[in-house]
């Protein structure tokens, strides 16, 4: 059975659902409003188990998910939130060695999960316009030791990105249509585009973009709805608040310019609309 050791990220929730994510160094103390929790009493055991503090309340220690340390994060920006972070990584198939690139920095709630996906032998590359919050990023992901897998980059993708050929890059920028060509040069072929975006006035300029620039194909646009449900077994029924819309997730694949496939997938993309339309329309006849 794995124990805890020294350096080690631990996650500790109260009774009242409070949660703590500290580094275990012998010595040192958990100071919460249930009272202290020394870190030598989690030392050398198993993870998993009930603690008390120092006050006679009781609290669970855990292994911290990367879902946890999202929401542990310490932040100046909105963050995208879980929901839509774990969808982004399947949709980008980031894994152990893959090279991605980040448009927008923020408080790293993102480049978080991208690190513990495509550590440790891959690497992600991020870029931020605004000193503060690439210098806060560094600090959330210094603190959970994942900089060694990130390069932090200061300025305005504008510019262009300095790698090549990478796995995947992803932009939460408010007009990523403009950097398109950027994103061109920099992702490999067959490489997965995707970006995060609030509104569809700009939702539809992306996927304008991404037609015209002539390289993107199979151009996808989705939302995650997440509704949660009260875990009470003789009372199970939603919460009576939810998180529904965050944002949209548009995704596409860069292809060659002499690809065939580039024409065939934007075809048809415009026949399945087509197709949708009239459905519509009928739908509405029958009515």
């Amino acid at each position: 059975m794995r124990v805890a050791h020294a350096g080690d990220l631990v996650l500790v929730i109260t009774t009242d659902l409070k949660t703590f994510t500290i580094r275990l160094e012998p010595g040192s103390q958990l100071q919460t409003h249930k009272g202290i929790l020394a870190h030598d009493q989690i030392l050398g055991q198993p993870l998993g188990r009930e603690l008390q503090t120092h006050l006679g309340s009781a609290c669970l220690v855990l292994e911290p998910t990367t879902h946890d340390l999202i929401q542990a994060l310490k932040r100046r920006t909105q963050i995208m939130y879980p929901k839509d972070i774990g969808y982004v990584l399947l949709r980008l198939g980031v894994g152990p060695g893959s090279r991605v690139i980040e448009g927008g920095t923020g408080s790293g709630g993102l480049t978080l999960a991208l690190a513990r996906a495509a550590g440790p032998t891959g690497h992600v590359y991020t870029y931020e316009g605004r000193p503060e919050h690439s210098r806060l990023a560094q600090q959330n992901l210094a603190r959970l030791g994942l900089d060694a897998v990130v390069t932090f980059h200061v300025r305005n993708i504008a510019q262009g990105f300095d790698e090549h050929d990478v796995d995947a890059l992803f932009l939460d920028v408010r007009t990523p249509w403009r950097y398109l060509e950027g994103v061109e040069v920099a992702l490999k072929d067959s490489g997965v585009f995707g970006a995060f975006l609030p509104t569809t006035p700009q939702v539809s300029d992306l996927v304008a973009g991404l037609e015209a620039q002539g390289v993107f194909a199979n151009i996808e646009v989705e939302e995650i709805v997440l509704r949660p449900w009260k875990p009470v077994p003789g009372r199970l029924r939603p919460v009576d608040r939810m998180i529904a819309h965050t944002g949209f997730l548009i995704f596409a694949r860069k292809v060659t310019r002499d690809a065939v496939e580039a024409d065939y997938w934007a075809d048809r993309r415009r026949r399945k609309h087509e197709e949708q339309r009239t459905l519509e329309d009928e739908e509405e006849d029958m009515d």
